[in-house]
């Protein structure tokens, strides 16, 4: 099949497909007599694996380390193992930062009542503060909790 109809079948765009040939995350495809790239159902199940991983929010590199660990089956599994563990310790810390994230939104939130104008709008009033240089209380906030 075609890079178009690869395209199509896997959902990953055209560019992308030529990126992970370059990144040697897919084989380079044959080539017909005409020049174009012909590629085979391997391709398409190694797409379709690659954007799986990244559906996990895998780097490209822990990608292709899993690829890597695929070409030898009869391997042991410890490394898949650790860098699931790896991963899923990132993705821990990224649910922190989004709690304390949401906690800092609910703060400015906490600043308005809705009837008041931009002018007297305290969630605008502490973003142009922060501006300034002036303490945030979204932060000042955050700071306590942790001390």
């Amino acid at each position: 099949m075609r890079i178009g109809e690869l395209s199509k079948k896997t959902g990953v765009d055209i560019e992308t497909i030529r990126y992970y040939e370059r990144e040697g995350l897919l084989p380079p495809p044959a080539r017909e007599a005409n020049g174009y790239r012909h590629y085979r159902p391997l391709h398409e199940e190694r797409l379709r694996f690659i954007r799986h991983c990244r559906a996990l929010e895998m780097s490209l590199h822990d990608t292709q380390t899993l690829l890597g660990v695929l070409a030898e089956p009869k391997a042991g599994c410890e490394r898949v193992d650790a860098l699931i563990e790896h991963h899923l310790h990132a993705v821990h810390e990224r649910v922190e930062q989004l709690q304390a994230l949401e906690q800092q939104l609910q703060t400015l939130r906490a600043r308005c009542d809705h009837s008041q104008t931009v002018a007297e709008c305290g969630i605008a009033e502490n973003l142009q503060a922060a501006a300034h240089g002036e303490p945030c209380v979204c932060h000042n906030d955050l700071q306590n909790a942790q001390q």
